[in-house]
């Protein structure tokens, strides 16, 4: 139970909400230079993917699937990561992050040290396309 109350993920959404479901919901988070940094979190308090029954790890898998699709169909991103990492944070969720040439740590990962400055153009152009991205996730979300 302490672990409940003290767990981020169970107490608020964890970023900007996109859309929620009755088993998960996926935000939108701000994370400075990845404007398409994106989490898809299990709603109820789970630390690992094994943790789910089956089904659920389907459904699970199925949405990250669904916010990958959306990211790759309206971005074109150079690389698209997935990582469930819940060091800092034990509650299940994925991180689908859209990859760019030029964002600043690229081709490292997002938590390693930046390569070179953040491009605020690129960052604009990219956020300015958000909404439509978003609008497909939601569209494929609510057909699982």
């Amino acid at each position: 139970m302490s672990e409940r109350i003290a767990c981020p993920l169970c107490a608020a959404d964890g970023g900007t909400l996109v859309w929620r479901g009755t088993r998960l919901r996926v935000i939108r988070a701000d994370e400075a230079g990845f404007p398409a940094f994106y989490r898809v979190v299990w709603n109820a308090h789970a630390a690992e993917f094994s943790d789910l029954a089956a089904a659920e790890r389907m459904y699970c898998m199925e949405a990250v699937t669904a916010v990958e699709q959306a990211l790759r169909d309206h971005l074109a991103p150079t690389k698209v990561n997935l990582a469930a990492l819940g060091n800092m944070v034990p509650h299940l969720h994925w991180h689908v992050i859209a990859r760019f040439s030029w964002d600043s740590h690229f081709p490292a990962p997002v938590w390693a040290p930046a390569q070179r400055p953040s491009p605020e153009g690129e960052e604009a152009a990219l956020r300015a396309r958000l909404p439509a991205v978003e609008a497909a996730m939601v569209a494929a979300l609510q057909r699982l």
